[in-house]
Formats: structure tokens, C-alpha cells, sequence
């Protein structure tokens, strides 16, 4: 094997696998990244044996052939080459190993055989649809922030997808939820998608799916789902990876259905008095709102380090209550607002609170109260 390719393509595409690749590892070969000269490029290939990664790239192939090598020291090596240099990987050297040699730099690394790597992807995938790149982008950005992170609850742990009728018509729903808060987008469901019945994404296949969202120039992605995996195709870039085996709670239940206090305000306007007040309560996390005709009232008191208020203008017509959230909770909801005011609906002070944002419906967010 022997290929010359630039260090910009070289380092992209590793910093893609090495992603993949957990940095301690009992199975030797998982730490490695699997490099195959083909006649018209190179493939890369990394997996942690729940997700794995295959990306084409273009390089001079003088003789093809196949390897695996370590992936972090790969990338370490390609990040600090000098930038624009080309870069020569061949296999084997005079020392049985392979070489990676860039002007006066030549490293020889250790390999294992091709064999002993593992392979995840090749099954028959029967359900097949496409979404465009910018609002795969959105349904994650909206949803993926309330996955759970506790292992215990490992159905939690991921994004739950699935077909949805909803009136006369169809969507594509994402849900994610930790106990705490819960998120729920919609989107037009795509053709093809119409037999998902449900499925859970894993939290670390949504995240390097994200990634390679911002890295990739396909406009759209290829999703093809079985009931144990799920593979995303963009451009030069497959990204395989199972699904988690578990069945996720029945969400709509905790969706409350008769929160009849409406408190609409700017959502900006109420970001920044949430942060602003969230120095004092970084120890707690809990802040307390107080309703009012025209306005809301955020306070917080710590016995250590004192006390805040922050006042913002509301409209409010319902009777005076208080509410206890972690604040941290509620900015990440309101991150995602991306119109102009966000609408809070209430039952009383120790239920749970709906979260819209006034100018798009296909969002709804449930936070949990708390203790104050």
C-alpha cells in the first residue's frame, strides 16, 4: 500500500474517525483507524463497535493494499505537519511497519492485520428516506440537549424518532427527555419514513452525526433504518451505528394538556434576567418566577452568597403564582427559541410547565418545577 495525500485532507478525515474511537480500549485493534488504498482514493474506517464511521477520500494511490494503525496517533501526527504539505503513507517499510513521512519527518507506527477489525455495517437496512442537511441540523439543535446522560436510565440516553399522524397530517417526530425536561420537535415526514415505528439514536451517534452536519457540503442526508441500526450517508461519509435496545416511556403522558396560565414575554429579555440572576444560584441552580399582570419577578438566595431580583416586562393574565426551575434547564430551552417571544403555560406552582415559542409550532418543551 502506498498513497500520497494532502495533510488538510489527511487531518480532516482523521479527526472524523478519531471521534469514533474511544481513547482506552481492552481490544487493541478498536484503537485503530482501518486505511484502505483503492484505485481511485482512500477509505478510512473507525468503530467502537456500536458506531462505526467510513469516509472516501482523495489521494495519489501509487500501489493499494490495506492496514489498520492507531487513530489518535495518526491525527496527532497529521495535525502537527506543516500546513499545506503532502503526505506519504506506505505500508510496509523496511521495518514491516507503516510509514507516514512528510518532509523531513518519517514516523513508523505499529499496525494490526485487517482481519482482526471489526465490521458493524453491511446489513439490509429496509427502511430508506432523506432529509435536507439544515433541518436534520434543527431537529437535533432542538431535542438533543434534554437526552438523558444517566446510564441507569439507558433508553433515555439518545433521541427517540418516529412516524407521527397528527390531524390530516404526517410528521417526523424527535423526542428527548432526561425526567427533568423534555423536548419535542416536528418536522414534514419524509417519503419513505412512513413505517418508522420508533426508534432510539444513541446520544453519541446524534453528536457525530451533528458534527459532520457542519463538516460535510451534501445539502442532504441518507437515512436508512433496520430495528437494531441506523446508517446516515452524506457525501464521501457513512456513518453506521446501532440503536439502543430499550423501549422509550410514553412521553405524551407527561405533555401537560390543561396548563391554562399564559406568561408571553421576550424571550431575549428573559434569557438575560435568567443569567443575570443565575450568578448567585450556581451552587443551587434553582431560581424562583413570580407572575404578576404585567410582569415577572426572577429571584434567588443563597446563604453563602447572597441574594438577586431581576424584573421583566410580561403579559400576564391569570392569578400570581410562583414557580421554582433550574436555571440551567430553563436557558437551554430558551436557546432554542428562535423567534421573538417565548409563551409559559402553568397548571399551579408544582406542576409541570409547557414552553413554546409564539412563532413556531412544531416545537413544544416540558420543564419539571423545583424546590425553592
Amino acid at each position: 500500500m502506498k498513497f500520497v495525500v494532502e495533510k488538510s485532507v489527511l487531518l480532516k478525515t482523521l479527526s472524523h474517525a478519531q471521534s469514533i474511537v474511544e481513547k482506552r480500549n481492552t481490544i487493541p485493534v478498536l484503537s485503530n483507524v482501518r486505511i484502505e488504498a483503492l484505485a481511485d482514493g482512500i477509505s478510512f474506517k473507525a468503530t467502537d463497535m456500536d458506531t462505526e464511521i467510513t469516509e472516501i477520500a482523495d489521494a495519489k494511490v501509487s500501489e493499494q493494499g490495506a492496514i489498520t494503525a492507531p487513530a489518535h496517533m495518526l491525527y496527532d501526527i497529521a495535525r502537527k505537519l506543516s500546513d499545506g504539505a503532502e503526505v506519504e503513507l506506505t505500508f510496509p517499510d523496511d521495518k514491516g511497519q507503516l510509514s507516514v513521512a512528510s518532509g523531513r519527518s518519517k514516523f513508523s507506527l505499529s499496525t494490526i492485520a485487517v482481519e482482526d477489525f471489526p465490521v458493524i455495517s453491511g446489513d439490509e437496512l429496509p427502511i430508506n428516506f432523506s432529509m435536507g442537511k439544515e433541518e436534520l441540523k434543527d431537529v437535533i439543535d432542538r431535542t438533543q440537549f434534554a437526552a438523558s446522560t444517566e446510564e441507569t436510565r439507558y433508553y433515555l440516553n439518545g433521541l427517540y424518532i418516529h412516524a407521527k399522524t397528527e390531524g390530516q397530517t404526517n410528521v417526523l417526530r424527535v423526542v428527548a427527555t432526561d425526567g427533568h425536561r423534555l423536548a419535542c420537535v416536528e418536522s414534514p415526514l419524509p417519503e419513505g419514513a412512513d413505517k418508522l415505528a420508533g426508534v432510539i439514536v444513541p446520544r453519541k451517534t446524534v453528536a457525530e452525526i451533528r458534527k459532520l452536519l457542519d463538516d460535510t457540503e451534501s445539502q442532504t442526508v441518507a437515512i436508512s433504518l433496520s430495528e437494531n441500526k441506523i446508517r446516515f450517508a452524506l457525501q464521501d461519509i457513512t456513518l453506521t451505528s446501532k440503536l439502543i435496545d430499550g423501549t422509550y416511556p410514553d412521553y405524551e403522558r407527561v405533555i401537560p394538556t390543561d396548563n391554562d396560565k399564559v406568561l408571553e414575554l421576550s424571550v431575549k429579555a428573559l434569557a438575560t434576567a435568567v443569567d443575570r440572576v443565575s450568578v448567585v444560584a450556581e451552587r443551587t441552580r434553582a431560581i424562583k418566577m413570580i407572575t404578576n399582570k404585567n410582569h415577572v419577578v426572577l429571584t434567588t438566595s443563597s446563604p453563602d452568597l447572597g441574594s438577586a431580583l431581576e424584573e421583566v416586562e410580561a403579559s400576564y393574565e391569570s392569578d400570581a403564582l410562583e414557580v421554582g426551575f433550574n436555571f440551567r434547564y430553563l436557558l437551554d430551552i430558551l436557546t432554542e427559541i428562535k423567534g421573538e417571544n417565548v409563551q409559559i403555560s402553568f397548571a399551579d406552582g408544582s406542576s409541570p410547565s409547557i414552553i413554546r415559542d409564539t412563532s413556531d409550532a412544531s416545537a413544544i418543551y416540558v420543564l419539571m418545577p423545583m424546590r425553592v
